[in-house]
């Protein structure tokens, strides 16, 4: 698959751990070294700015795209060669999901899952064929992982799309999974026989 541009959705906040830092760097450093763009939210703050200063720093393109509202708050990262500023959240993701090739969350909070969430919906239903990854850092996804491993038991997720979610601990091995990925044939639908 020709990767140009992944979109990577993470933290405002560094969280607790240093390791989550050295993930956003060294992910950033990875995407720079395979001429990968960064596409993500736009500002300076948390694993959102660790990740794009990495790229930068590596030499790489960025592209942040931040609504005006958050603009105000100054989290914008202005040393962006290109910084776009939109009206609204659902600007920001539409053009963050039009303007990448796959889909990387970093550990994140209630933003992070819902704009992750949302583009794996949107490949489950066959919207988009892009890959969709989890950088699960120090098991910082298990729980969550589990979640959807239950999902699947009680039968509110199919095996098949649960398939979907690419998951690596290690920067370069998801982009490695990503670069091979062959997006499945499936149908969302099923009959009620299946359920």
């Amino acid at each position: 698959m020709d990767l140009k541009r992944i979109c990577v959705f993470c933290g405002s906040s560094p969280g607790r751990s240093k390791k989550y830092a050295e993930a956003a760097t060294s992910l950033g450093r990875a995407m720079a070294d395979r001429k990968i763009a960064l596409v993500y939210g736009g500002a300076s703050v948390g694993l959102m700015g660790i990740i794009a200063d990495a790229v930068l720093q590596a030499g790489g393109d960025v592209i942040g795209v931040i609504p005006e509202s958050l603009v105000k708050y100054e989290v914008a990262h202005r040393a962006l060669p290109d910084l776009r500023v939109v009206a609204t959240m659902h600007e920001r993701k539409a053009a963050m999901a039009e303007l990448a090739d796959g889909f990387i969350a970093l550990p994140g909070g209630l933003g992070t899952l819902e704009e992750f969430f949302e583009v794996l919906t949107w490949a489950q239903l066959g919207e988009h064929a892009k890959p969709c990854g989890l950088l699960d850092i120090d098991g910082y996804y298990a729980h969550l992982l589990a979640m959807l491993d239950y999902a699947v038991d009680e039968r509110f997720l199919r095996p098949e799309h649960r398939a979907m979610l690419l998951v690596e601990s290690d920067p370069v091995a998801l982009l490695d999974r990503f670069a091979s990925h062959r997006p499945p044939k499936l149908e969302k639908w099923i009959d009620r026989s299946r359920t």
